[in-house]
């Protein structure tokens, strides 16, 4: 089926505001999830949803509670989230980063004890579209083999990074493994199999299937032990300097999606000045979109190149989401 933008931001909003969300904070969350939506990444808008809302009900993401201010360290500043809502508390913390930066020429905040940050790439947007570089990360459950092992033991710790590009800006948004778990989730939902092999099925053998992943947990880390290795790294030096919990400490909750609460997460913006940003980011656009495309594409792509096309047309023609999904939504 297809919803309109709002209708859907409409709908999310309404839901949330009835499962104890207070207004205010249910207008940002549901923007976030919505907007995420609107630009194609639905596993992290549309099919998150359900789960926020069952956490909220369970009590794990306390929907009322903000961040609160533990240390500052003059362009650091270390906060709690006070297991609030994730996207939420990830925007207010990118907004305090950009504040930072106006005062240091950069910001950085720590933030512990916060839940899922739905899009990490809204947040990076976020910084980019004020004129800021950014860089973001969080940690997860154990949902990934640490390289040479069989058993899970670290996150797939997603990692944001932006630039702003003359009205837009370049965005990467990725996991530590080579396909996220939403990525997956979505390449199920439309019956397709991955592109390129991103893990193991039950009897360890390496696959392009994304359920028979999905089923054995098994991803593969982005670069194999270099994902590995800077997710590792990742989850160390967040919780260096923000004392939350790390990946072992979340894995004690459990193991299932439910489990993904009390996280960590590094939100950093840098002032970057317009004309020798514009120029450098430019140089290497050209360079790339000069390359001799391969395997019949008509052109090399950097990051994020069509992301301002799939939501022109989401604008336009609205957002394509499975009859069962928005169903489950209306009968939240």
């Amino acid at each position: 089926m297809v919803i309109s933008y709002e209708d859907l931001f409409n709908l999310m909003k309404e839901k949330l505001v009835k499962h104890s969300c207070p207004e205010d904070l249910a207008t940002r969350a549901a923007r976030n999830m919505a907007s995420s939506s609107r630009d194609g990444v639905l596993s992290h808008g549309v099919y998150r949803f359900e789960r926020l809302i069952t956490m909220i009900d369970s009590g794990f993401v306390k929907p009322a509670n903000r961040p609160s201010l533990e240390r500052s360290l003059g362009a650091l500043e270390v906060w709690n989230g006070n297991l609030g809502m994730g996207n939420t508390n990830a925007e207010d913390m990118m907004t305090r980063a950009i504040e930072l930066a106006n005062s240091y020429g950069i910001g950085c905040i720590a933030l512990s004890h916060t839940n899922h940050w739905m899009r990490g790439g809204a947040f990076g947007a976020q910084a980019a579209e004020k004129g800021y570089a950014a860089i973001c990360w969080t940690n997860t459950i154990a949902n990934m083999a640490p390289w040479g092992a069989a058993n899970k033991a670290i996150g797939n710790n997603p990692l944001v990074m932006a630039v702003p590009y003359k009205d837009s800006y370049v965005l990467f948004d990725g996991a530590m493994s080579q396909f996220s778990y939403g990525a997956l989730e979505k390449a199920i939902i439309a019956g397709k199999k991955l592109p390129v092999p991103g893990g193991y099925d039950k009897d360890g053998n390496l696959t392009d299937d994304p359920k028979a992943i999905s089923e054995s947990g098994r991803v593969l880390p982005m670069g194999f032990w270099k994902g590995s290795s800077i997710s590792i790294l990742m989850d160390m030096m967040v919780n260096s300097i923000a004392g939350g919990f790390t990946v072992p400490d979340i894995a004690k909750q459990g193991n299932t999606p439910l489990a993904e609460r009390d996280l960590s997460q590094i939100f950093i913006a840098i002032k970057v000045e317009k004309g020798i940003g514009d120029n450098a980011v430019s140089n290497i656009v050209e360079a790339i979109k000069g390359c001799t495309p391969l395997d019949g594409a008509s052109s090399v792509r950097y990051p994020s190149e069509n992301l301002m096309k799939i939501r022109e047309k989401s604008l336009k023609d609205g957002i394509e989401i499975t009859d069962d999904s928005y169903n489950r939504i209306v009968n939240l």
